[in-house]
């Protein structure tokens, strides 16, 4: 439980510290590079449902199992956390798809046309992200409030139990729901991550019998983006592991293995910002500044320091002395 929260603190303050660097150029400039939106969109998603994340699951986990399924306060955290949980991948879709994009070097014309318009259509996909989430979360929510209007007439089919009832829900209507909702923007980041490595190896090849045995800038270029979205990519597994166990779960096993699995959930939500802190000229420029500040801080102490010394130890000088 400790190291949960240790994590999940981690990937809030590097979450905050995108959306505070970006919003702050966004405030002083009036605007924001394409790759910015995205990386301030994703921040600001991730940041929220870290939060979110952390309130339900100690919520969640002080309280049974079904009691929790029973609760209103379940529908509440529902709607915002697939809205959230949404947002996130679709956003995450769209930068590798810009990535893509940007970095690699195809000459199909649909790709020619999609690099030069790319910058104008990256503000449509965030609102299509945020139009699809909003209808998914409305999908999610009848089947919670399918749930617990159940609950609350208790009328059941013959001998069904509140459990079954919850079972039969959970692989007939919200495993569906889920799976085409992680699977969309799981299928475009699939395909951006392996255009790239296709790009790359292209390009490396053609390097290499052009008896060029530098690293160049498109490698490089290749390189870092690879670096920047290979870790969303096990995120994309693990949601997807967690569609199984939540079909095939076993009744001690939020008991046993509750605190591991949601470290296992959150820590790529929680690293992840960091590697694209690193990979992001500004911010790293700004991740710098304030690592050095403490630094600064005391140099600038220190260099304060002699002087104020220095005219502390001066000798008093009388008037004999002075007119000397």
């Amino acid at each position: 439980m400790v190291l949960y929260v240790l994590l999940s603190f981690l990937g809030i303050m590097a979450n905050g510290f995108i959306v505070v660097v970006l919003g702050r150029e966004w405030v002083r400039s009036h605007q924001l590079s394409p790759c910015d939106m995205i990386l301030i969109s994703l921040g600001a998603s991730c940041f929220c449902l870290l939060w979110l994340g952390m309130i339900h699951d100690f919520y969640f986990f002080f309280l049974h199992h079904l009691q929790y399924s029973k609760e209103h306060a379940h529908q509440y955290f529902g709607i915002y956390w697939d809205f959230l949980n949404s947002t996130k991948f679709w956003f995450a879709a769209w930068l590798s798809v810009f990535f893509c994009v940007k970095t690699a070097n195809f000459t199909h014309p649909i790709f020619l046309w999609l690099k030069w318009r790319v910058n104008g259509l990256v503000p449509w996909f965030l609102l299509i992200s945020l139009l699809i989430s909003f209808i998914v979360t409305m999908l999610c929510f009848v089947g919670n409030n399918a749930l617990y209007q159940a609950f609350l007439q208790g009328t059941f089919s013959g001998n069904a139990t509140y459990y079954s009832f919850t079972r039969n829900l959970e692989i007939h209507y919200f495993f569906p729901l889920k799976l085409i909702t992680l699977s969309t923007p799981g299928s475009i980041f699939v395909v951006s991550i392996v255009l790239l490595i296709t790009s790359l190896w292209r390009h490396s090849s053609k390097m290499q019998h052009s008896a060029h045995g530098t690293q160049d800038f498109s490698t490089e270029a290749h390189t870092r983006a690879l670096k920047s979205l290979v870790s969303f990519l096990v995120r994309y597994a693990v949601s997807f592991l967690s569609l199984i166990i939540d079909v095939t779960i076993l009744s001690g096993f939020w008991s046993t293995w509750y605190w591991p699995w949601q470290i296992v959930i959150y820590m790529s939500t929680s690293i992840h910002p960091f590697i694209l802190i690193l990979g992001n000229s500004h911010l790293e420029g700004a991740l710098m500044k304030l690592l050095l500040l403490p630094k600064t801080f005391w140099n600038d102490k220190r260099m304060s320091s002699p002087t104020e010394d220095m005219h502390l130890s001066l000798p008093y000088q009388g008037k004999d002395s002075t007119e000397k």
